[in-house]
């Protein structure tokens, strides 16, 4: 090859060398133009926003001196209250106020008809709803005391509303109605409770609570809605220790339940945990009286031998492990109790005439503690 022929062949890639450095200055330069258009449209739309968001968390008119009534009913969702406020010109935005509340983790908002202002802010309006400062006076409070039955607590709701006993619990049972309940509470009402053993679907569930209502006649599902959201309330503060134990909701029910029966107002509710989780351990039967009580539908003081021999899946002497479902509501001590029982061998428990408790390891002992406490005295 010629020296003129070198030279015009490296003349040929250096002007190669040129062209693909002015291509690739071009293509830098669109996409940094590129860039800065997005970065630049990235803030105008965060930035707008933010702004719109900020607006709508703001007071509706901070200086605005009129009150307005707005009624919660009972089972409202949050999407149903923040509609409510919005269109009661309480707030500006309903879907910005639903999400501040699960940002916030904001819950346990209570029925009832409130006194609002357009110039409160969102917190305060949050906060009058929590603690249920309502308008007017409820017409009556329904109480629901620990250890209740279901037949129980339907005695003191008919007698609340005036119907009769049987009706209400026709109602409670209906078939219908609990499939309603548990598309409305499908992680608190599972299956469950449609097992064919389970003698009251609700049994267990309705909360001890005193319960305000704001309307002289409430239905049987605004009142049982009402305490199963409070049911729900509760046992979410204690679903990640349920779920570290491997209980389903059903079984801490169940098991609180027979704790909630057995204890009095000195017993010890973890130790009788104790003796229950110890049993279930070792394939004891729970032998626990509320149960063969309950298989029976009676109320007794004491239980005989006979009574021991029920048919029944709820009879703790003849089956091992819990029974089908809860016997009973059970308070907030007796589902602690059940979550963290006290670490013992303790195998029985003896409660004596003055409601103390007298735990044991063996029969032998319990049998000399029942022969002390308890036979001396019939």
């Amino acid at each position: 090859m010629s020296k003129n022929e070198k030279d015009s062949k490296k003349a040929q890639i250096q002007k190669r060398m040129l062209e693909q450095q002015s291509e690739a200055r071009i293509v830098r330069r669109i996409v940094m133009i590129i860039t800065i258009l997005t970065l630049i449209l990235i803030v105008f739309i965060g930035g707008g926003g933010y702004l719109y968001i900020k607006s709508a968390l703001e007071p509706v008119d901070a200086d605005s001196k009129q009150q307005k009534k707005v009624d919660i009913p009972i089972g409202s969702s949050v999407t149903g209250i923040s509609e409510r406020l919005e269109a009661s010109g309480v707030i500006k935005n309903a879907k910005v106020f639903k999400y501040y509340v699960k940002f916030k983790n904001e819950s346990g908002f209570m029925a009832g008809e409130y006194e609002l202002s357009p110039s409160m802010e969102i917190s305060e309006i949050v906060n009058r709803l929590k603690t249920g400062k309502v308008l007017q006076q409820s017409a009556f409070n329904l109480t629901i005391p620990e250890g209740k039955q279901l037949t129980e607590i339907v005695q003191i709701m008919a007698k609340a509303i005036d119907r009769p006993e049987e009706e209400v619990l026709n109602e409670i049972n209906d078939k219908a109605f609990i499939q309603k309940l548990m598309g409305r509470y499908p992680n608190l009402l599972t299956t469950d409770i449609l097992n064919p053993n389970v003698k009251y679907p609700l049994e267990g569930y309705l909360f001890p609570a005193t319960y305000p209502f704001y309307k002289t006649n409430p239905t049987v599902e605004e009142m049982v809605v009402a305490m199963l959201d409070q049911t729900q309330k509760v046992l979410a503060v204690y679903e990640e220790a349920s779920n570290e134990k491997e209980l389903t909701l059903h079984q801490l029910l169940t098991m609180s339940s027979l704790i909630e029966e057995e204890a009095t107002m000195q017993a010890d509710r973890k130790g009788i945990s104790s003796v229950f989780y110890n049993r279930i351990e070792q394939g004891m039967p729970l032998q626990t009286d509320p149960t063969v009580l309950y298989a029976q539908g009676k109320h007794k003081e004491r239980v005989l031998y006979e009574d021991l021999e029920v048919k029944s899946p709820y009879n703790t002497y003849k089956h091992t492990g819990l029974p089908p479902g809860p016997i009973a509501n059970a308070g907030k001590a007796s589902i602690e109790a059940a979550l963290e029982p006290s670490d013992t061998n303790n195998l029985y428990f003896l409660a004596t005439g003055d409601g103390t408790v007298l735990f044991s390891k063996t029969l032998e002992e319990h049998n000399e503690k029942k022969a002390k406490y308890i036979t001396n005295k019939d």
